[in-house]
């Protein structure tokens, strides 16, 4: 089995190359290619990922490459996790917005709209040549914005199945503060990437008994400071918010938050300088304790999970994944992307059923689909207008002042990366 990592380089692939190993007997990998443009930093976590599979035991072998046509050929599933602009271009997503009073932030309200029109027409590009290569081949999505990527990839008709790993970080979660088996914990996980709620936590799987309440009550003060939530929000809505839902629901304190502290593309770009230094020491065999601040919890499990499943191996049955609506949730059309559990196996995925949603989560699940409609035409297609009309109908935008000035800005800090612009 072969396997490539589109933005390889990243300081956080050696906790993708650790899954890889404790993993393995899952998806048994023969090769593994690491593609990143970065040859530098590409060259330092090459080496440790070779370390960790030494000393780990794994037989498998890892390349790699620049060359995106190279190191996708004849891969049975190809991992984009590709940041377009690097954290500089996060940076900026993480300030600008700020002087319009409008949250800063890389997957969500202008910031996150900036990273889908510079990353759009790369990934797409990316997959036209696996798709040359091995027409058969998984794309594995988790570059942000994941639902918006997904959108895309599956339009373009190419075999992609997004994931994000906020619910495999509350299954870990929930499942500890149970003191059961985290594969034990099935949730009712629903909307979209970056806009979902756990309606239920159960025991088992999908018909086990939903504990969301018992949780709620014995550890709603844990529960909500993970969430960095009052716990007043969590229990009066009954359910259990990502962490993305405090831009919504805490605008203005947030914005008040985010003006006060560094960005934090600011303290990733230090940790990153800090972990590779490390990864250049050529003693270091393992994943060191600072990654785990880096972001991106268990989503070497994640992946590995959804890969085996796809490619028809030991991967879990149920998996909470980002792929096509398809009337799961009748309010949206179609081809909306959706972040739901779904039945996965080498077919793809298919949504399990989701009942009637309360229309606090439902009316906020079509104003946002609408927005990454938008948003997915104006990377498509590009133009001024169209970067206007999608951060008009962005909830955490929505006014005609700050949409305009908005726009203007986002086209000057992106100019680099806008062929139309």
């Amino acid at each position: 089995m072969k396997l490539a990592v589109v933005g390889g380089g990243s300081t956080y692939t050696p906790e993708l190359i650790d899954g890889f190993a404790r993993l393995r007997d899952t998806l048994p990998i023969e090769e593994l290619v690491l593609v990143d443009p970065a040859a530098d930093r590409l060259e330092l976590v090459g080496g440790l990922a070779r370390r960790i599979f030494a000393k780990q035991g794994h037989p498998g072998r890892i390349v790699t490459t620049s060359d995106v046509d190279a190191g996708v050929a004849d891969a049975d599933a190809v991992l984009l996790q590709l940041r377009v602009g690097g954290q500089a271009a996060r940076q900026q997503d993480e300030t600008w917005p700020l002087e319009c009073g409008c949250v800063g932030q890389e997957t969500t309200g202008a910031g996150g709209l900036a990273k889908a029109l510079r990353t759009v027409p790369v990934v797409l590009d990316i997959a036209e040549r696996v798709r040359r290569t091995n027409p058969n081949a998984w794309i594995i999505d988790f570059t942000n914005p994941v639902g918006i990527v997904t959108r895309a990839l599956l339009q373009a008709g190419h075999k992609a199945v997004g994931l994000c790993n906020v619910a495999i970080g509350f299954q870990r979660k929930f499942a500890a503060h149970l003191g059961v088996d985290p594969a034990q914990v099935h949730l009712d996980h629903v909307g979209l990437n970056h806009l979902t709620w756990e309606l239920g936590a159960r025991v088992g799987g999908p018909e086990g008994e939903n504990v969301l309440p018992k949780l709620l009550a014995e550890h709603g003060e844990a529960i909500a400071a993970d969430l960095h939530m009052p716990q007043t929000i969590v229990d009066r809505l009954g359910v259990v918010p990502s962490y993305y839902l405090r831009y919504y629901y805490q605008h203005d304190a947030v914005v008040r938050e985010l003006r006060t502290k560094p960005s934090r593309a600011a303290e990733v770009a230090a940790m990153e300088a800090e972990l590779l230094t490390m990864y250049g020491d050529p003693a270091l065999d393992e994943k060191p304790e600072l990654l785990a601040k880096r972001g991106g919890a268990f989503y070497s499990e994640a992946a590995v999970d959804l890969a085996a499943s796809l490619l028809g191996g030991g991967g879990s049955p149920y998996q909470v994944v980002n792929t096509r609506n398809n009337g799961t949730l009748p309010f949206l059309p179609d081809d909306a992307v959706i972040e739901v559990q779904a039945s996965v196996d080498g077919t793809g995925a298919t949504p399990l059923a989701v009942p009637a949603l309360d229309p606090l989560f439902s009316g906020l699940i079509a104003n946002v689909t609408a927005y990454e409609d938008l948003a997915l035409h104006a990377a498509l297609h590009g133009g001024r207008d169209r970067v206007f009309k999608a951060l008009l109908a962005h909830p955490l935008v929505g006014q005609y002042e700050y949409a305009e000035k908005l726009t203007d800005d986002l086209v000057a800090h992106n100019r680099e990366h806008l062929a139309w612009a």
